[in-house]
């Protein structure tokens, strides 16, 4: 016969998401990409990222919660043309040397099922914060079979408008409708 602490220890055991807790992941910045797409003049479509970011994931998949921190490099924009990229991280865009870091920082994740479905953030550019919402639109979580370690990955998108935080050069020719894609890897801690 169990006395009633074997049982209270056996029910609360039993009870979903109690017994897990949240699973802290660093982003790898070897396999994370930010980059970004905006019209150019109409014509044509520029590509951009962002070579150097950090940041960490945590995830309680049970409680259905989690959060997310990402910092870019500002100044490690890459467009494949030097001096494009010497002119976008000048003042008249990014001004990389005044604001050193883009920032997206989560208040909510949405899961859909087990999954992440959509993360709700503030997204800091140019020393202006705005809500950003990123669409998850691939998520997968698993042992990374060259290395063996626990390692989850996401491809995660969002519209803006540059102009919202303060970007304003070169409008209306530059586009002022900008998509961002976060494609993420980040290993669990």
């Amino acid at each position: 016969m169990l006395n009633r602490n074997c049982v209270a220890v056996l029910l609360f055991a039993s009870l979903p998401g109690i017994a897990h807790a949240a699973e802290s992941y660093t982003i790898d910045p070897a396999h994370t990409y930010p980059h970004f797409s905006v019209s150019h003049l109409g014509f044509s479509t520029m590509q951009g990222r962002f070579d150097r970011s950090s940041g960490k994931v945590t995830l309680d998949r049970a409680a259905k919660k989690g959060t997310v921190e990402i910092a870019i490099d500002a100044g490690s924009i890459s467009t494949g043309w030097t001096k494009r990229d010497e002119h976008l991280s000048g003042p008249d865009f990014f001004n990389a040397a005044e604001f050193p870091t883009v920032t997206y920082k989560s208040s909510e994740v949405k899961f859909k099922g087990d999954n992440p479905s959509s993360v709700e953030g503030t997204l800091t550019l140019l020393g202006v914060s705005k809500p950003v919402t990123l669409s998850i639109d691939a998520f997968k979580c698993g042992t990374n079979p060259m290395n063996q370690k626990e390692l989850c990955g996401a491809a995660a998108s969002a519209q803006i408008k540059r102009s919202d935080f303060g970007m304003k050069y070169g409008l209306p020719g530059a586009g002022d409708d900008i998509k961002l894609v976060f494609e993420i890897e980040a290993y669990k801690d």
